[in-house]
């Protein structure tokens, strides 16, 4: 079978996972083009900015939960046998107040505001927690084993891997999603692209989808210990705020979030917001700075990350568009990292009958 020459799009973890599962094929000669590259921080780069978790927030019975379900094999075999990937197990809390379903955050948490969620027969562990066991201000919860992944080591072993594999990285800047072919590594024109562009599918000619729009995320990351992964689904600041908690592995420090707010492009920090945050983080887990205030926590920087949401869901299909075959996989939202293997998945099988179709 003859080679064929691909672009992908995009060097996010949808974009490097696409690349490092369509490099399981000898015949595909895969050269990843972005303007951002694993090691850069922009507030157009989602991707360094994640905690990064595995938190299924997909609804059963949906692709994204089948989505979900296909990586988390990945993950845990990552964490079990690949240290260097760096992701490591956490036990996981989730703290659910019943007022919840209705607001931002209760509609971005729905299936991890039940007590029966698809993923308790996924991950390890899965329980209700006992009255005893859920914070003040919380009606019920629950526990299980999940991940928590440290972007700034895993980007980089993904794009190792990605090298290992043959694949090649440039630096690129595209107005149209069509100017990709032309900068392969092989020198001659691509016959297909992969779009990883994220929040840029808004705006990149050819793509310009009207449904892509950002959910801002800030956070604070610190040196305190946890000793658990956990979330609250909302908090009395406002319904698109909420409580996170995750420490990243191999020292990466630890996550404390968040906020859910559609439409917001501001790349800025609220320092009001960062201590809403951090008062948050303490009030559910005494245990980061051992029952003392938020003067307490070690910060080591504060962060904002724009999550690409697609309205309508993520997009993953195939077009033409000036000829040459499109493979979409955009829109993930705020699940990027736990859904990236399953989506990957799905885009090399719409790669395969594009290029089926080519011959």
């Amino acid at each position: 079978m003859a080679d064929s020459r691909i672009v992908v799009v995009g060097a996010g973890v949808a974009g490097l996972t696409t690349a490092l599962t369509l490099s399981k094929n000898p015949t595909y000669k895969i050269t990843v083009a972005a303007k951002h590259m694993p090691g850069d921080y922009d507030i157009e780069y989602a991707s360094p900015w994640a905690g990064a978790n595995y938190l299924p927030v997909s609804r059963a019975g949906t692709a994204a939960a089948d989505w979900d379900k296909k990586t988390w094999p990945e993950l845990e075999k990552l964490a079990k046998h690949h240290p260097e990937a760096g992701i490591h197990f956490q036990e996981t809390a989730l703290y659910n107040r019943k007022k919840d379903t209705e607001s931002a955050t209760g509609e971005w948490f729905a299936e991890i505001l039940k007590t029966d969620p698809w993923f308790k027969d996924t991950l390890p562990n899965f329980k209700a927690l006992t009255e005893t066991e859920v914070p003040p201000g919380f009606d019920y919860g629950t526990s299980f084993t999940s991940v928590c992944i440290n972007t700034a080591i895993y980007l980089p072993y993904l794009t190792s891997e990605c090298l290992k594999a043959g694949v090649v990285f440039k630096r690129s800047i595209f107005d149209h999603i069509t100017e990709a072919a032309k900068v392969h590594h092989s020198g001659e024109k691509a016959d297909l692209i992969v779009n990883c562009t994220g929040l840029s599918a808004g705006k990149l000619g050819g793509v310009e989808d009207k449904d892509m729009m950002p959910a801002r995320a800030q956070i604070v990351l610190v040196r305190n210990d946890p000793g658990v992964m956990c979330s609250g689904s909302g908090c009395e600041d406002g319904e698109d705020e909420l409580c996170y908690i995750m420490q990243r592995a191999a020292g990466g420090g630890t996550i404390l979030g968040g906020c859910y707010q559609k439409g917001n492009w501001d790349s800025q920090v609220d320092p009001n917001l960062a201590n809403r945050i951090m008062k948050r983080a303490v009030d559910i887990c005494p245990a980061l700075t051992g029952g003392k205030g938020i003067e307490h926590l070690s910060i080591i920087r504060h962060g904002v990350g724009l999550r690409p949401v697609r309205t309508s869901g993520v997009r993953l299909e195939k077009e033409k568009i000036g000829g040459i075959w499109i493979v979409h996989n955009y829109g993930h939202g705020g699940f990027g990292y736990q859904s990236s293997y399953g989506c990957s998945q799905i885009a090399v099988k719409l790669v395969n009958e594009a290029m089926t179709n080519n011959q």
